[in-house]
């Protein structure tokens, strides 16, 4: 939020500088982000002086300029070459020095000194256009007599100097999105700080009602949703630019001014954080103002000309006939200011801030009036902005207040009580704040003290401060303007021993982040919003279990994810379109379904699970004169799973491996499953889903259940041990086996079978040939016996693996080959 200086200090007479003022806003929550100096003319008339010419002869080398000395108050005069038909000696003038920047138009320009036509100029007389105060270009602009030479030109036609701040305003401080309102919170802080100041807002006691031949009767049908509505007509208003002044005020703050009466709402608006909105009163038709909602899908066009259909819980303000404004959101095309206006009827009303942000949400608005009824305005100010505005457009529009003011209230409002504890404020800031002290805060907040003893104090909060309601908001108020670096700080440091969960979820995280990065994985991160059409007629994530969003910004972002695979899918199109083919990436993220209601959810219906997704595509190194390009394929991915689940510390045997049958999203694939439920998948990204990304080179992709993946380390213990004396035995067996036989399960065997000494099995040749028969193949496999009490004998060593070849040979039908 922009906020002026200059505009500040037409409200609170104080003497702080701006910088000064920059640290005090900071200091109590109005943080600072940006401060920027501005002045209506460009350059501030920086380097232009007020001089006299001395003498005015004619330039010997031309028909048409002329040779000047003029007095800028130096010691010697300054010679200059002017062109100008009006220049004579003794005018005062204004002198564009050596170094001054001459804005036009069409650019600028920096005077030097130079020769013309060989004579010798020392800066410029100027012309009105090129001192930014006007279009006259026939000639120098001549002075006053009375003017001093020497005197700064900024100085001289009074060109104001301003700072403007960028305020970091917090969604709870609206009585502070306006300059009266931070106005207001400085003199809190004056006040507290024993600075002199003096606030003040303009005063609407001259308002007056000219005569009563426009009455503008207001019906409110629904006062839950707009519980004050004030207006009054003005005839006979004359539309024009506003007065430099006003123009200037708007501009500071990034506005464009547009006419006089449309330029005064936003002034108000700005001025008190009151919103207003002016009609053309000729269109009222039936003369009539009326507050209520439409039916649902009626069409409305707005002021951007974008027609829109109405919720049935959208406040309008219509006519007799049709609406005319989306009540605190949006003006309609048909009912607002133009040139041609005569008439106005000026509204001030408040609006129920939840049915304004439903609506503004609903439609995808988000205007200067929206932005502050959603949040709360004073419901005190409506009045006083409505007279203020009238007042202003009278006097700068002309014509006549031609009706009564309507006022159509429903309840008043009343400053919210609350009680603040003496004992409890000093517990929360710290230390203990003098009372008197405390008391002259509370008077410069505007917070009134209905009675009060010796422990505590029954406050009475203004109805502006919608964010303070509470004893705690009470004293964050206290303390603020006090000051947070006031309170002391004492040498003594309290702590308190705590322990974490097992597993640390953070550090687990970070291990396995590091351990991607190091292998050349890119992290990303993609939004938890994501497209509707992902789902529409997908199966593996369906569109039943969809959590869909009631009011999207846009179609792209209408859902939450059932998976991270898309956002995948999107980043690598992403990096191929912009000549990045080869890739790794991985990503941690909540995924979110609509699930039958569970036991224990913290919402019923709803499931939120932590997943960490791995993609691959590409080569797997960059190719050169010495690496050939060699394609990721399955294996290389699946191997990065496989290791990962090593580096996590998960047992292979805690393990189950299947084969997965096609799906939707992948072709083919593996799944790995821990007490039953899936634990990770591994596979190829359908070619089918890959081409509506436009990626056309395959796509590996795994998808570890992340909270599954913590569950099973909160459960799992890791036991460190020396290492051993004896030494390990390795033995191979070359088994025949029925194609659908996987590796999996003679793991599975081989660990039943032998659960003391055998360490681990290892699968290190795949052979296939016609001659093993239709439908077989030739495993061969390692295995490391190990007897951590004694060496392993040749007859310890020839049981277990006789053992093992039975095994294989009932559970599996295996064939142990010579």
């Amino acid at each position: 939020m922009k906020i002026s200086y200059q505009w500040i200090k037409q409200y609170l007479e104080t003497s702080l500088t701006p910088d000064e003022m920059s640290v005090v806003l900071t200091s109590i929550g109005l943080e600072v982000e940006g401060m920027e100096s501005y002045c209506a003319l460009p350059g501030g008339l920086a380097g232009y002086v007020i001089g006299e010419v001395l003498t005015c002869v004619d330039h010997p080398n031309s028909d048409h300029l002329h040779l000047t000395t003029v007095s800028t108050g130096g010691e010697e005069p300054l010679h200059i070459v002017c062109g100008a038909p009006n220049v004579a000696a003794g005018q005062k003038v204004v002198v564009a020095t050596i170094g001054a920047v001459v804005y036009m138009k069409d650019g600028s320009f920096e005077i030097k000194r130079s020769k013309i036509r060989g004579e010798v100029s020392e800066g410029m007389l100027c012309a009105e256009d090129e001192l930014g105060l006007g279009n006259g270009h026939d000639g120098i602009m001549v002075l006053s007599p009375d003017a001093v030479p020497g005197t700064p030109a900024a100085d001289y036609f009074h060109i104001e100097q301003d700072c403007i701040f960028e305020i970091g305003l917090t969604p709870n401080r609206v009585d502070a999105a306006s300059h009266y309102g931070v106005a207001r919170d400085l003199a809190a802080w004056l006040k507290a700080h024993d600075r002199p100041y003096r606030l003040s807002l303009p005063s609407v006691d001259g308002f007056s009602v000219d005569d009563e031949s426009r009455p503008m009767p207001v019906t409110v049908e629904n006062p839950t949703a707009c519980p004050r509505y004030t207006g009054v007509t003005i005839s006979g208003v004359r539309i024009a630019p506003s007065p430099e002044w006003l123009q200037r005020r708007l501009s500071s703050i990034g506005l464009r001014p547009i006419n006089n009466v449309v330029d005064i709402t936003n002034f108000v608006l700005q001025e008190v954080c009151q919103p207003l909105h002016a009609f053309d009163a000729d269109k009222i038709k039936g003369g009539q103002v009326i507050v209520k909602t439409l039916p649902e899908g009626t069409r409305f066009t707005t002021l951007d000309e974008v027609e829109r259909k109405l919720s049935a819980e959208d406040l309008m303000i219509c006519n007799t006939e049709e609406g005319m404004c989306i009540g605190g959101v949006f003006g309609g095309v048909g009912s607002g200011i133009t040139d041609g206006t005569v008439n106005v009827f000026l509204e001030s009303a408040l609006f129920n801030p939840v049915w304004i942000r439903k609506t503004a949400k609903r439609h995808g608005l988000n205007t200067d009036a929206s932005f502050r009824f959603e949040r709360g305005v004073d419901p005190n100010i409506t009045l006083y902005a409505l007279k203020r505005a009238a007042l202003l457009i009278r006097e700068i529009a002309g014509g006549r207040i031609s009706s009564q003011i309507v006022d159509v209230c429903s309840r008043t409002a009343e400053p919210f009580p609350v009680t603040l504890n003496y004992a409890r404020m000093d517990r929360l800031i710290g230390e203990q704040l003098p009372r008197p002290t405390v008391r002259k805060i509370l008077e410069g907040l505007e917070i009134g003290i209905a009675s009060e003893n010796e422990n505590e104090l029954q406050l009475l909060v203004p109805p502006y401060r919608v964010d303070v309601q509470r004893e705690a908001d009470v004293i964050e108020d206290i303390l603020r303007i006090y000051g947070y670096n006031n309170v002391h700080m004492g040498m003594r440091v309290n702590s308190t021993l705590s322990t974490s969960a097992k597993p640390d979820a953070r550090r687990v995280q970070n291990t396995i982040s590091d351990y991607l990065s190091a292998n050349g994985f890119n992290e990303m991160m993609s939004n938890s919003l994501t497209a509707l059409s992902y789902y529409a007629e997908g199966t593996t994530f369906p569109d039943s279990r969809t959590v869909k969003i009631l009011n999207p910004l846009t179609q792209d972002l209408g859902c939450l994810r059932q998976t991270l695979l898309f956002g995948g899918l999107e980043a690598i199109a992403y990096n191929i379109n912009r000549k990045n083919s080869s890739l790794r990436l991985y990503e941690f993220g909540n995924c979110y379904a609509l699930d039958a209601e569970q036991p224990g959810q913290a919402l019923p219906g709803y499931t939120e699970q932590k997943h960490l997704a791995l993609f691959a595509t590409g080569d797997k190194a960059q190719r050169n004169w010495k690496t050939p390009a060699e394609p990721i394929d399955f294996y290389f991915l699946k191997g990065y799973v496989e290791r990962l689940i090593q580096r996590l510390g998960l047992p292979q045997r805690m393990l189950h491996l299947e084969e997965m049958a096609a799906s939707d999203i992948l072709s083919e694939g593996l799944l790995y499953k821990a007490r039953k439920e899936p634990l990770v998948c591994v596979g190829v990204v359908q070619p089918a889903l890959a081409r509506r990304f436009d990626i056309k080179a395959p796509v590996y992709y795994a998808d570890f259940n992340w909270t599954l993946v913590l569950q099973l380390l909160a459960s799992h213990q890791i036991v460190y041990q020396e290492l051993p004396k004896y030494p390990e035995v390795r033995r191979d067996l070359a088994l025949v086996l029925r194609q659908d036989v996987h590796f999996d399960q003679i793991r599975q065997i081989a660990f039943r079978t032998e659960n003391r000494l055998l360490r681990s099995i290892n699968l290190f040749d795949v052979f296939s040939d016609r001659k093993l028969g239709e439908g077989k193949k030739s495993y061969a496999i390692s295995f490391v016996l190990r007897d951590d009490e004694k060496t392993l004998t040749d007859g310890q060593i020839d049981h277990v693996m006789q053992r093992l070849a039975a095994a294989f040979e009932k559970e599996a039908g295996a064939q142990i080959r010579d």
